[in-house]
């Protein structure tokens, strides 16, 4: 993989940053702990991409959704049993009488899948982080899945990274898109911008393959060996692949330059 899914669960600290930092409000979470670090899970959490083992099945629904309400809102009794009810109606799990109760292996994939986003409400969070939410779906519950994410991102005013391999998906819920190839950074732009100008090889490529893309003519072709992606590699991660590589790329990494106002990419052939 090239580690968005990494980048995902060092986002909400369920990974230890090796080096680096990762700011938010102004101050360096990377490695928080103790009360610090559960502050910051209050306002950062995830949705995974496997709907299936997320949940624990020795669990009720809402138990699921109670257990983050007492522990990071500290809202108990009857008023968590409320904001239970109030948390499957905003996601669609309605009458909520006849979820509250039942255990996973009683769901379909989308209905896990808006628990476990109801669980990540439960924690009044500011970011949340949803690795692939849709890839394990059945194609007839994505769009759904898709709009309820739209729709909470707007009502709670939400930050959401959204991780796919999907362009189209991305192009329909985010603003702006940021493209990863072999642990590094690409590019990054507006969503409009990106899918209807793509600057990088790799995101031509990646558009060319996605059904639905504006991009015509025959499917360009590249190298199907998989290359080093070693972290200590030098050069362009992506120049073995390269259909426009020259000898030199394979040993200077490319700096970051503007293609366009906004939009970003590190390309040898953008230089």
């Amino acid at each position: 993989g090239s580690g968005k899914s990494t980048i995902g669960k060092t986002f909400v600290r369920l990974l230890e940053p090796s080096a680096g930092h990762l700011w938010f409000r102004d101050r360096d979470v990377a490695h928080l702990t103790g009360s610090a670090l559960m502050d910051y899970h209050r306002a950062a959490q995830m949705i995974f991409q496997d709907p299936f083992s997320s949940l624990n099945p020795w669990h009720t629904v809402a138990h699921h959704i109670r257990r983050p309400l007492a522990r990071l809102q500290h809202v108990r009794g009857a008023a968590g049993e409320a904001e239970v009810d109030r948390l499957l109606e905003q996601v669609n799990l309605t009458p909520t009488g006849q979820f509250r109760d039942k255990y996973p292996h009683e769901l379909s994939g989308g209905q896990r899948q808006r628990v476990a986003i109801a669980r990540a409400l439960a924690a009044n969070p500011v970011f949340i982080a949803a690795d692939e939410p849709i890839s394990m779906l059945d194609v007839s519950l994505r769009a759904d899945v898709l709009r309820l994410l739209e729709s909470l991102q707007s009502q709670h005013a939400l930050s959401l990274l959204y991780i796919t391999h999907d362009l189209a998906s991305a192009r329909y819920l985010a603003h702006r898109i940021a493209v990863v190839y072999g642990g590094s950074l690409i590019e990054w732009a507006e969503a409009g911008e990106l899918v209807e100008h793509p600057a990088h090889p790799y995101t031509r490529l990646l558009l060319a393959a996605t059904p639905g893309s504006p991009m015509t003519g025959p499917l360009p072709e590249t190298e199907q060996s998989a290359p080093d992606l070693s972290p200590m590699r030098p050069g362009c991660p992506f120049a073995p692949r390269c259909p426009h590589v020259m000898v030199r790329w394979r040993a200077v990494m490319p700096d970051w330059t503007s293609a366009a106002p906004e939009h970003y990419v590190a390309c040898h052939l953008h230089a």
